[in-house]
């Protein structure tokens, strides 16, 4: 078993960060986050989008709902940097079909991405943590997953709720190997991905977030920061609620 450290400042200096989902908004916040405190980042997503990122971030292109893509950029990241400090998942995709007009092309396309993507990199890097006797994962999960949904279809619901089991199985049988595993789950963000619900039936936040507007990228990139440094060194297997108030478990 190895020693548990005290928790510390919200350094990352010498640590290496794969971040998935890097090219959406919360994804994309993150990376910065995470370079600001020190860590050389490698941002993934299926596309790479448009602008500069921060200083000490390198991409590579990386469908994370494949298995032998992701393990073969996983290699190729250890290769180039020896270890794999941090993992950040924040790919995902939503849908909004009630389950009564859901089909099992929506449904497999809703896990691949939002459950598989994020058990295929957590399958490959897990023992790769243990080995190395350190490791922070934190998983991108969702208010959805607790409440039974805000604007999303029964299929994010049930991938979300999946994410936020496995993160908690990960946590145990990481403990005695240096490997923490944790959620965010987030409220409503202003994010590209949020404006297709926001079209719909999204809340009013004024009605429904006691903090009265909705997250911002940076708001959820901040919480995930926290949980992969240092300062979370006696947290594991929790999910840490970041909705302004909507949900006060």
């Amino acid at each position: 078993m190895v020693d548990v450290p005290l928790s510390g400042p919200a350094r990352l200096e010498r640590q290496v960060a794969l971040v998935t989902g890097a090219a959406g908004g919360i994804g994309r916040a993150t990376v910065a986050a995470l370079a600001e405190a020190g860590a050389r980042v490698v941002a993934t997503d299926i596309t790479e989008p448009q602008g500069a990122w921060p200083q000490g971030v390198s991409f590579r292109r990386c469908d994370v709902s494949s298995a032998a893509a992701t393990d073969s950029v996983i290699d190729a990241i250890l290769e180039e940097h020896g270890r794999i400090d941090i993992l950040v998942l924040c790919a995902g995709t939503i849908s909004h079909a009630p389950l009564s007009d859901s089909t099992e092309e929506e449904w497999r396309a809703i896990l691949d991405v939002n459950l598989f993507g994020v058990v295929n990199p957590v399958r490959k890097l897990f023992p790769v943590m243990a080995q190395q006797g350190y490791g922070k994962i934190v998983a991108l999960g969702s208010i959805a997953a607790k409440i039974g949904g805000v604007a999303s279809g029964p299929s994010y619901v049930a991938a979300k709720s999946a994410v936020h089991g496995l993160m908690k199985w990960v946590a145990k049988a990481g403990a005695a190997k240096g490997v923490y595993a944790n959620v965010v789950a987030p409220g409503p963000v202003e994010t590209p991905m949020w404006s297709k619900v926001t079209q719909r039936a999204a809340p009013s936040p004024h009605g429904s977030v006691p903090l009265g507007r909705y997250g911002q990228p940076e708001d959820i990139a901040q919480s995930i920061l926290f949980l992969c440094s240092p300062a979370s060194n006696w947290i594991t297997g929790t999910v840490l609620d970041v909705n302004g108030g909507m949900l006060m478990d």
